[in-house]
């Protein structure tokens, strides 16, 4: 079963749970593993090239200024890892993650994930440089896919990076 067809059926699963009456959907950290399981439940209907496991992250997603962002992405431990023969090549994590290791970069984001969306409203915040510096950062951002430009100097998250962008941050907490 392809990894596509493996996140489709689990997003039906999920579905299915939260529409199913009373119980309601599950709360976060109430200790039930509810994302786990079905994520173990997934890589049981795929047998022999699950052994090794795998890893799931998702989020559901309401922005400041009422964008509504839902997704999940999921991968095999083999994929990620691979054998001795044929590992997968990280160094193309290393521009996206750089992107994210500064400061002002990681303020910009969460100014225009929460509305700021111009360069001249960016510019306006204090401790984030010169309109030089930041023009710097967003160019950075964008071409580590991070940011993209949405006409007349505005800049956005795409769509498709609003969780994964939560999710690392999620992750880089101590």
């Amino acid at each position: 079963m392809e990894l596509e067809e493996r996140v489709a059926e689990l997003e039906r699963r999920i579905a299915a749970l939260e529409s199913a009456g009373d119980r309601g959907a599950p709360e976060l950290g109430d200790g039930d593993f509810w994302a786990l399981d079905g994520l173990k439940d997934q890589l049981d209907r795929v047998g022999d090239a699950a052994a090794d496991g795998g890893v799931l992250f998702t989020g559901a997603v309401r922005l400041p200024a009422g964008e509504r962002y839902e997704w999940q992405y999921g991968a095999l431990t083999a994929g990620l890892l691979g054998a001795d023969e044929d590992r997968p090549d990280w160094s193309e994590a290393a521009e996206p993650l750089a992107a994210l290791g500064h400061p002002v970069r990681l303020r910009l984001l969460r100014e225009i994930l929460g509305g700021r969306r111009t360069a001249a409203e960016l510019a306006g915040l204090d401790e984030t440089g010169t309109t030089g510096q930041i023009y710097h950062h967003l160019r950075l951002l964008t071409a580590a896919g991070w940011l993209q430009t949405a006409g007349r100097g505005r800049y956005e998250v795409p769509g498709a990076r609003v969780v994964p962008l939560l999710v690392v941050l999620t992750a880089a907490r101590p």
